[in-house]
């Protein structure tokens, strides 16, 4: 395990940023056309419309949401994006509390230089109990 190539870290900091835009679609124009995510091995979204339609959901869920990149790590020929999610449900009907997950996804970059597959994971029992309670009660 390395740290990743100066080229991806940039990647990967646009991919943050894209996360915090309130934009689905700039989220999903880091995939290839035909690229895919998965989240807790979950049934893959593929294509970017659906993976826009992911994103959407949790910029929806969290209009404050921020994304910070923890690191990238180079594992050969994938890399790991560890992130952190913060946010607050406060959209109409939602729990008012504040979330903050941490995770990462595991990248598999095609040769156009997008990411091809993304196999993300996150403390889904953790995720739920600060939806409910905050993320103060969880500590």
């Amino acid at each position: 395990m390395t740290d990743a190539p100066d080229a991806l870290h940039h990647f990967a900091k646009r991919y943050t940023a894209a996360w915090c835009s309130q934009n689905p679609e700039s989220v999903a124009a880091h995939f290839a056309p035909s690229g895919s995510l998965s989240i807790n091995d979950g049934n893959p979204a593929v294509g970017r419309a659906a993976i826009a339609d992911v994103a959407r959901s949790f910029m929806v869920a969290f209009p404050d949401l921020k994304v910070i990149m923890d690191r990238l790590i180079d594992n050969g020929d994938r890399f790991e994006y560890h992130w952190t999610l913060l946010g607050t449900n406060s959209i109409p009907g939602g729990t008012g509390h504040r979330v903050r997950i941490s995770g990462f996804e595991d990248w598999k970059i095609g040769q156009d230089g997008l990411i091809a597959e993304s196999k993300g994971q996150y403390d889904s029992a953790l995720y739920e109990y600060q939806l409910k309670h905050g993320a103060a009660a969880a500590r």
